[in-house]
């Protein structure tokens, strides 16, 4: 069974699911994982059987986090997750331009559960997605202070 899939390659969620297990739906950058993703990504997969994870593409983080962004591919990123034990799956995202295509692949999945952070600068977008797909957002997690991605690259860089 393969851990990555290319989301053009999405068909249905019969990829993923296998004996009618929940799927416990995530998205993110992962740019360089720290304490925060870990502890994020632990909780979400409590929720349910199976852990997915949305990869945003390297165009979209540039176009989001700056030019010097991502630190590592996407495919790089997304080898990195496979790497840990809670992750089932991830499902790298092409160049996204709107919201419609993001609803378009999460309805591919069938999420029972969208986990959330209480940081998440998309918590309205993602309650109206699950709110469409008939999924229960969780928020799985607080803001665990001094843990980013953009934080490791500010050290780093002094």
């Amino acid at each position: 069974m393969k851990q990555i899939i290319e989301a053009n390659n999405l068909i249905n969620n019969e990829e993923l699911i296998i004996n009618n297990e929940n799927i416990v739906l995530v998205g993110g950058c992962f740019d360089i994982l720290h304490l925060g993703h870990i502890v994020f990504l632990e909780k979400a997969k409590k929720e349910g059987d199976i852990l997915v994870i949305l990869l945003e593409s390297d165009e979209n983080i540039k176009k989001n986090k700056g030019q010097n962004r991502p630190i590592n591919s996407q495919e790089n990123r997304a080898v990195f997750l496979t790497k840990l034990k809670m992750v089932d799956y991830v499902i790298k995202l092409p160049e996204m331009k709107n919201d419609e295509e993001y609803l378009e692949i999460i309805s591919k999945i069938k999420p029972k559960v969208i986990a959330v952070s209480d940081d998440d600068k998309n918590l309205i977008k993602k309650k109206k997605q699950a709110k469409k797909i008939g999924a229960k957002l969780i928020k799985v997690t607080n803001i665990i202070p001094h843990q980013s991605t953009s934080r490791i690259i500010e050290i780093i860089k002094i």
